[in-house]
């Protein structure tokens, strides 16, 4: 690992009320001491731990900046190194200004997320906490802060902690039964190894299901907004995202474009894409609208599918409604308060999830995010049960849980415990790669590849 002691600017660099400057390294305190100067007289070498001086950053006798020296000593801190932070005040020039004294003094530029891989490599945090950093930091809503924060805390890794060691002390009884069968070793059983099998099974394949909800969570949905002109697919937009998206008038046709915004409806982060109205149209401009909104159909992952109340179907209602057939749909009954022409009925006998609606007077707003918790599969999700965040979990687990099932198929079939033996280990092993126990540097680079610099 590079011992070198690294530094960065730790927040949004732009006007604050303050600027932290992080400094981590076995030169950490030797560093700062060289450049602050409490006002109490202390040197940041002689301080312990979990305590700050207040005093003056200074370079070649002139003051850069007041500040806060806040001292963690190793291994109590977050990289398990001697750490100390600067805050000063916050804003672009003076941040840079210490951080470059900070470098003048012996410090080197920490690449981005070496903080946390340090944290990783010093045995603070396991791969799966180290990846739930960033998760916490690009968080778009409640429920994927506090999914990200239960990783973060350590809730999938306790899982997998169990199966894993479960897997293990059945794997190293087996063997020390095999190697050495002059020594008083219980032997294994089918029973035993049959119930760990099950047990791992259960729990990896709970995982698995719950990642795609996960993702709705963390990433959100590709939706797309469709109906024909002047349903209220741009009054729904607009509702959803809080503000005037896009623009709404009596005149069919007035939306040409897909618009695109990102919101959050109860714990799903939803894409949105307002789409043109389905209609034929001799106008040249409005056809090509129409045409983007129907690629974005075949593309999307769920499709609010609007019709107005007020009006029968059409050709238009049911060529959408025939295309909805294969995508997760909800039917968005707009104008519920207008007398009723259309035939929901058909409708319902084509889509499962109906919600009715009135956009101008906001209802149905509820129903609307029940529908869509209900099909992202967020409603029965519990963050705390520790959730895959990403496509490098989701695949060690898959590889661990077809080893876990080949071993149980093994045993059944009457296959020596050898063979089992084999099978149990290659999902330990995936297990470890999981954790970060037992991996490359290239997935541990690529994993803190996408950080910020300063994390």
């Amino acid at each position: 690992m590079n011992n070198k002691t690294i530094a960065a600017i730790s927040t949004a660099q732009g006007e604050g009320g303050i600027g932290v400057i992080r400094i981590s390294g076995d030169d950490a305190l030797i560093i700062a001491d060289k450049i602050f100067k409490g006002v109490n007289g202390k040197r940041i070498i002689n301080m312990q731990g979990y305590t700050a001086a207040f005093g003056k950053v200074i370079e070649n006798g002139s003051k850069i900046d007041e500040a806060v020296a806040l001292v963690f000593r190793a291994p109590h801190s977050y990289t398990g190194e001697d750490v100390v932070e600067l805050s000063c005040h916050g804003g672009v020039y003076i941040t840079k200004q210490v951080l470059r004294t900070v470098f003048n003094a012996g410090a080197v530029p920490a690449q981005a997320g070496e903080f946390t891989k340090r944290a990783f490599l010093n045995g603070k945090i396991d791969l799966t906490e180290a990846e739930a950093v960033i998760d916490i930091i690009r968080a778009k809503s409640k429920s994927a802060a506090r999914a990200a924060l239960c990783v973060k805390e350590g809730a999938l890794r306790k899982k997998i902690d169990g199966v894993k060691n479960d897997l293990l002390s059945q794997a190293a009884h087996l063997s020390a039964w095999a190697d050495y069968p002059e020594e008083d070793i219980a032997e294994v059983t089918y029973e035993s190894l049959q119930k760990t099998c099950k047990n791992a099974i259960n729990i990896l394949e709970n995982l698995l299901d719950s990642y795609d909800s996960g993702q709705a969570i963390k990433q959100g949905i590709d939706t797309v907004i469709a109906g024909r002109p002047n349903v209220g697919k741009s009054t729904l937009m607009n509702l959803l995202s809080g503000y005037e998206k896009s623009i709404v008038t009596d005149i069919p046709g007035t939306t040409r474009d897909v618009v695109e915004d990102t919101v959050v409806v109860g714990d799903v982060i939803l894409r949105l894409s307002d789409t043109a109205g389905l209609r034929e149209t001799d106008d040249a401009v409005e056809k090509i609208g129409v045409d983007r909104a129907k690629k974005r159909l075949e593309q999307c992952r769920l499709l609010l599918a609007v019709f107005d109340n007020s009006r029968k179907l059409n050709d238009d209602d049911k060529q959408l409604i025939f295309q909805a057939e294969n995508i997760p749909c909800i039917a968005i009954i707009n104008k519920a308060d207008l007398e009723q022409k259309l035939d929901v009925n058909y409708i319902k006998s084509k889509i499962q999830h109906i919600v009715y609606f009135s956009a101008t007077k906001s209802e149905g707003k509820e129903e609307l995010i029940k529908a869509v918790e209900d099909i992202a599969g967020t409603a029965k999700l519990d963050p705390s049960e520790g959730i895959l965040a990403n496509e490098r979990q989701r695949c060690a687990v898959s590889n661990a849980l077809k080893s876990v099932k080949e071993a149980e198929a093994a045993l059944n079939s009457g296959m020596t415990f050898d063979a089992v033996t084999v099978l149990l280990e290659d999902a330990i092993s995936e297990l470890l790669e999981l954790t970060g126990e037992k991996t490359s540097d290239e997935v541990v680079d690529r994993v803190f590849h996408n950080f910020c610099v300063g994390k």
